[in-house]
């Protein structure tokens, strides 16, 4: 019998980075913008405890993290680009595999529709768990969570298979069984 996966999701933002923890709790982190550079280690900080690692004393590192990925025209983007970058680097610094998946193909996963605002995405998690969320950031970590659980061949819940080949887009990582 195979060991359940466990998945983190990440929505990144200087401002608001949703974090879904493995255990499908979320918060958000929020920075100031008085706090400058700082904000950046405010979120490493918050993402290394998400994730864990025993050299931290902080249990075993997920087997994948699931972050959205910066949108096509924006992948030089300033502000949010720099928190992908220090984000990344702390995931390949502890070998834990993640894969980056589009704003749009989290929607066609999420509700069907690759595009629209972010009341569907709320609408079909209420849907399919119950689940209701303090802000935005929240729910699309859920859903990347969710997203990679499902990958993983472990979902906590079925989805329609039209929306599951959406995942289909995703370059995912290999993770360790």
């Amino acid at each position: 019998m195979s060991t359940p996966k466990t998945v983190v999701g990440l929505d990144l933002s200087l401002t608001g980075t949703g974090i879904a923890y493995r255990d499908g709790s979320t918060t958000t982190v929020k920075t100031k913008q008085t706090d400058g550079d700082g904000r950046l280690t405010q979120i490493e900080e918050a993402v290394q405890l998400a994730i864990g690692g025993e050299a931290y004393g902080l249990g075993p590192l997920p087997d994948l993290v699931v972050i959205e990925d910066l949108p096509t025209h924006a992948k030089g983007a300033g502000f949010t680009g720099m928190v992908h970058g220090v984000v990344r680097n702390l995931l390949r610094k502890n070998g834990v595999p993640y894969a980056l998946v589009t704003p749009a193909t989290l929607k066609s996963y999420a509700t069907g529709k690759g595009s629209g605002d972010k009341v569907p995405m709320a609408l079909a998690a209420y849907k399919r768990a119950q689940r209701e969320f303090a802000t935005d950031d929240e729910c699309d970590a859920w859903w990347l969570r969710h997203a990679g659980l499902d990958q993983l061949g472990c979902p906590e819940f079925s989805m329609p298979a039209a929306q599951r080949a959406a995942l289909s887009k995703v370059p995912w990582p290999e993770v360790k069984s």
